[in-house]
């Protein structure tokens, strides 16, 4: 499989269960993500996107978005695009 760096976790609200990712490509909603770090990998689909508390359906390079994420991540955590 495939995989390509998209973004940074800039910050992870735990009792909500979203990350905040610093954007350096494209990502959309369906897109299939692993999340890396220290603590693990976590892949999921995106199914879930805001920016400024508005639900949009893809961001672009330069944007942070909120993420719903379903297990814990941390600051400095890498997110790949999984492709293949």
């Amino acid at each position: 499989m495939e995989k390509k760096l998209v973004g940074k976790i800039a910050h992870f609200f735990g009792k909500i269960g979203v990350a905040v990712v610093d954007l350096g490509g494209e990502l959309r909603n369906g897109d299939r993500i692993a999340i890396e770090g220290p603590g693990g990998v976590v892949e999921q689909i995106v199914n879930s996107m805001q920016i400024n508390k508005e639900p949009v359906e893809s961001a672009g390079r330069g944007e942070s978005v909120g993420l719903k994420v379903d297990s814990k991540v941390r600051e400095g955590d890498v997110v790949y695009i999984l492709s293949g």
